[in-house]
């Protein structure tokens, strides 16, 4: 049963603007905590990734939710010739503009403060869009969707890397306790902020993932989508290409 104005599958109202208090406030120790958090896993998450994306050649890249801009900064490094990375929270782009200038990538790569669901581009920009853990950060999912589908080329891909839910044991079991116990705690010590990794299994516990999210994907007019689990289901990597009409 559902009422007349119910928001859509997908959509959680007023989240925005508390996702981008809780970025910028845990900006300066970001990477820091997911080094940490993840055991340096996520950097080769990320790898996985970029080489993904390589291997259609792409000359231009949108990274969306690019937070401190670790893929973005992959992929110049990797040769691209330009990457743009848009995110809300304008401290976690500060810290993604210095490591760009330690890197010496500002002819490459390009950080600008940008909502996904309102991307501040014309259609058919990209030759790829990314996103690494940003998705289920989205107030709206499928209106990301949409507008990500339409600022890519036709014949462009794009690729998210994202959480999700172990379901074999004891994996499962191991897993929800890190994310209960351990991980708030941690996050809790070494950033100062008591709720960003209490949301942190949150978001990930009602985020649609695997055939759902898929099913996302194609609603948003993409094709070709799947989806390889990555290391035992903790982290999952989604592709779906838009169509050359």
């Amino acid at each position: 049963m559902t009422t007349r104005n119910a928001p859509p599958i997908g959509r959680v109202e007023g989240k925005k603007p508390a996702v981008e208090a809780m970025f910028n406030t845990i900006a300066p120790r970001y990477d820091l905590l997911n080094r940490v958090l993840s055991g340096g896993i996520d950097q080769r998450w990320r790898k996985r990734v970029v080489a993904e994306v390589l291997n259609t050649s792409p000359s231009r890249i949108l990274d969306v939710a690019t937070g401190t801009a670790d893929l973005a900064i992959m992929a110049a490094r990797k040769g691209v010739p330009e990457v743009v990375g848009v995110d809300i929270a304008e401290d976690m782009l500060a810290v993604g503009r210095e490591k760009i200038i330690r890197a010496d990538l500002e002819e490459r790569v390009t950080l600008q403060r940008g909502d996904a669901e309102k991307l501040p581009f014309s259609d058919n920009q990209f030759d790829a869009v990314m996103v690494s853990f940003g998705v289920r950060n989205f107030e709206d999912l499928d209106e990301g969707l949409s507008q990500i589908f339409r600022v890519l080329r036709p014949g462009g891909q794009l690729h998210v890397l994202e959480f999700s839910r172990p379901s074999a044991f004891p994996v499962k079991q191991v897993y929800g306790f890190y994310n209960r116990f351990v991980l708030p705690a941690i996050g809790r010590l070494v950033s100062g902020d008591s709720g960003a990794y209490t949301y942190l299994p949150e978001s990930i516990a009602v985020f649609p993932e695997g055939d759902v999210f898929l099913r996302h994907l194609r609603e948003a007019g993409f094709a070709d989508t799947h989806g390889t689990r990555l290391t035992f289901g903790v982290a999952s990597h989604y592709v779906g290409a838009k169509p050359v009409r």
